[in-house]
């Protein structure tokens, strides 16, 4: 399973931040970050979720409001 995350779309909630702690808050850019993902296209970061984190990354995708966040299973299918 991998995340993705676009931080452009980001409108700096927060709540992905309270559901799971590998997105961090930036406050001067006024965007959350996702911790050791890796950019896969302009402001586009992609992570392979780490095992025991599954359900935290689930709702870290469904609260974020607009969107950023899209969670994939292992064939590539889009899950949120």
């Amino acid at each position: 399973m991998h995340v993705e995350f676009d931080r452009d779309t980001c409108v700096g909630m927060y709540q992905c931040v309270a559901e799971w702690d590998a997105f961090e808050k930036d406050r001067d850019a006024g965007k959350a970050t996702l911790v050791g993902g890796e950019e896969t296209d302009e402001d586009v970061f992609a992570l392979e979720v780490p095992e025991g984190d599954e359900l935290d990354a689930k709702f870290a995708a469904r609260t974020c409001p607009v969107d950023a966040i899209r969670l994939y299973d292992d064939d590539g299918e889009q899950l949120i």
